[in-house]
């Protein structure tokens, strides 16, 4: 049996990680109110051509269903378009680390376009709840308490439609956010 001599030199290990935090807020945020602006404006399109095309004095019971399912996937496209813009541009304008592995650099992207689409759900979320409470404010002066047990189910079926299509929208909003500081990544890394 042959016997092996004992190596001890080390080898030293260059470490290439700066010390500072691999999260870069600037880039997060540019890509975060770019999201924002593409959300509001997205959603007032949706909301101009969802009533223009409804009648809420309609006798027909399943308008309101058909008003929901449109209301959810205007907002998975609003989450689709706003999050990849948000998230490509969280990508691309990261700072290019030189030096780090590229798997390291693919999940830093990632984050960056994740983090984007968070920022601007929470304040698209926080406009948004300010403007239902002076909506509803409104709504509630103008209109009589009183509904029918039959207009009641149809607005908890709506109602729970289009929390399941916000909760996929939002969903997909992520991914897709995801996927596009990756992509935004690879865009500044190529040029």
């Amino acid at each position: 049996m042959a016997v092996r001599p004992k190596n001890d030199t080390a080898v030293a290990e260059q470490s290439v990680e700066s010390a500072g935090t691999g999260v870069e807020w600037a880039a997060i945020t540019a890509g975060a109110l770019a999201a924002v602006g593409v959300s509001i404006i997205l959603f007032t399109l949706g909301s101009g051509l969802g009533l223009a095309g409804a009648n809420p004095w309609s006798s027909v019971p399943q308008a309101l269903v058909t008003f929901t399912i449109g209301a959810g996937i205007w907002l998975i496209v609003m989450q689709w378009l706003s999050s990849a813009l948000g998230g490509y541009l969280a990508g691309r304008l990261r700072k290019k680390w030189v030096g780090v592995r590229t798997d390291e650099v693919f999940f830093r992207d990632t984050a960056h376009g994740l983090l984007a689409w968070a920022l601007a759900t929470a304040i698209v979320a926080l406009l948004f709840t300010l403007g239902s409470a002076a909506a509803a404010g409104s709504a509630a002066v103008a209109t009589d308490a009183q509904m029918s047990a039959e207009a009641t189910e149809q607005a908890r079926k709506a109602a729970a439609s289009f929390s399941i299509l916000t909760s996929l929208s939002l969903t997909i909003g992520a991914f897709i956010g995801c996927v596009a500081g990756a992509l935004g990544g690879h865009h500044r890394d190529a040029s």
